[in-house]
């Protein structure tokens, strides 16, 4: 699945076959958001992940989202998700 871009941040839902798989996925997204310094908003629960990236203190999209949304790609996709 492909990110969105919805009220000012980037979005993208992600499925997975349990709830542990979810947790894997949302695990995987610690790494890579700490070593750039940039949080994303993550919910998830039974088969389902949503990862929601914005620059919050410029209220909008900015390459900061964009480039940590490419790097997240690059984890789901090892991950198979």
């Amino acid at each position: 699945m492909a990110w969105a871009e919805r009220d000012g941040a980037l979005e993208q839902e992600l499925r997975a076959d349990d709830f542990l798989g979810a947790f894997r996925i949302v695990s995987a997204i610690v790494g890579p958001a700490e070593a750039a310094g940039h949080h994303p908003d993550v919910s998830f629960g039974w088969g389902y992940v949503r990862v929601r990236l914005t620059t919050h203190d410029v209220g909008r999209v900015t390459e900061r989202d964009h480039a940590l949304a490419a790097e997240l790609d690059r984890v789901f996709a090892a991950l198979g998700a």
